[in-house]
């Protein structure tokens, strides 16, 4: 099997929210979805913060074709730094659509406009703190 690369986010426990604002904002299909109070096997003692048993431990889903792995994780302590989530469409009208749901609570670091690389391109932080660049690829010379 050739070496994959995935995106798996971390959401401090905040990741039924941010499944359903994906759903809501990008079109995302659950995919799976697993607390740890279902886990088959024990949660190690001491790995888990008091009160996160029916929190998410493993999810995945999908946006468009990409898929994404997600979990509140075991604490209440993640940050999402260093990267963007980038968000892909041949439609302008689609790259507003959802430029516009992820900014709703978030931030615009740069709002969506014609580049040399891109005739709509973006980039906004969500509410969750994860960052992305919503773009339309531009013609290639």
């Amino acid at each position: 099997m050739p070496a994959t690369i995935s995106t798996y986010l971390f959401f401090s426990g905040r990741c039924d929210e941010a499944l359903q604002f994906y759903t809501q904002a990008l079109g995302a299909k659950i995919e799976m979805l697993m607390r740890f109070n279902e886990s088959p096997d024990p949660v190690p003692e001491g790995m888990l913060q008091a009160g996160f048993e029916n929190k998410i431990m493993h999810a995945s889903f999908y946006i468009g074709e990409t898929r994404v792995m997600a979990s509140d994780g075991c604490d209440d302590k993640s940050k999402f730094d260093g990267f963007r989530m980038v968000f892909t469409t041949g439609s302008e009208a689609e790259a507003h659509q959802a430029f516009n749901a992820l900014a709703d609570g978030g931030t615009v670091q740069m709002p969506l406009c014609k580049t040399f690389w891109s005739p709509c391109y973006g980039m906004v932080t969500d509410k969750f703190n994860v960052g992305w660049m919503v773009m339309v690829p531009g013609e290639h010379p």
